[in-house]
């Protein structure tokens, strides 16, 4: 099962949640809205000792305002 993050959108929570499936029910633990958007998240992968990102997210961090879209 993956876990993913999430932000709620009534108290501006962030947590993470294992998923089963698309269907399942996603909850905020702080305020019990429904209402959460699952955030793009980005991942690392530790291989022969080095720590390399997930492809295409270079830079930055990734995600919106982490640099890669220019928005800044």
């Amino acid at each position: 099962m993956p876990i993913y993050e999430y932000r709620c959108k009534q108290c501006d929570g962030e947590f993470e949640k294992y998923v089963a499936g698309a269907s399942t029910a996603i909850a905020c633990p702080s305020c019990a809205s429904d209402q959460v958007m699952r955030k793009l998240s980005v991942f690392g992968l530790k291989t022969a000792g080095a720590l390399q990102s997930s492809p295409g997210m270079s830079g930055g961090g990734g995600g919106c305002c982490g640099g890669g879209c220019a928005c800044h």
